[in-house]
């Protein structure tokens, strides 16, 4: 796959980028390449991913705000669509609680990677979605925040007013 198959755009986050990898189209459908460690690394992101994750959810479910201090991220919608936050968890930051929202399709593709000490939030916004993510480090309960989804500090301008949640993601920690 040529080098040009990735564009990659930084974020008002720093760490936080945007790869939107080329779909290639034909009479048969779609393909498109999610990951080569090789081409991300060519691209100047030489993370080693470990882990792959999937959420499937319904219309309406929020999950996060989830942060990890080890791992980083690439998330990406594989059906569906969804409004994805990312939140700068890092307490030690002076950017701490600084936000900026992406909205995720099956269809565009687009990939948003995430540094450590950043929390990641979604939310379904139709009937079925695939939320997948690769992380640099395995899950351990000991490294993660969570963050009630409605945070006042945080101050985020979610579409939806009455989300579906787990009790984590209610209370904001874990249960």
């Amino acid at each position: 796959m040529p080098e040009s198959s990735l564009k990659i755009e930084k974020t008002k986050l720093d760490g936080v980028l945007l790869i939107t990898p080329k779909v290639f189209e034909d009479h048969r459908g779609e393909y498109v390449d999610l990951y080569n460690e090789k081409l991300y690394a060519q691209a100047g992101i030489p993370i080693h991913f470990v882990e792959d994750n999937a959420s499937i959810s319904q219309k309406n479910v929020l999950r996060g705000i989830h942060s990890d201090a080890a791992a980083w991220k690439l998330v990406s919608c594989l059906l569906g669509k969804l409004y994805l936050v990312i939140v700068n968890c890092d307490k030690s930051s002076k950017k701490f609680g600084a936000w900026q929202s992406f909205t995720l399709s099956g269809k565009v593709r687009q990939q948003v990677l995430v540094p450590p000490k950043y929390g990641v939030a979604h939310l379904a916004l139709t009937d079925k979605i695939i939320f997948h993510y690769k992380q640099s480090a395995y899950y351990d309960p000991s490294r993660q925040s969570s963050y009630k989804w409605d945070d006042a500090g945080f101050k985020i301008n979610w579409p939806i007013k009455k989300p579906i949640l787990s009790k984590r993601d209610e209370l904001g920690h874990f249960v």
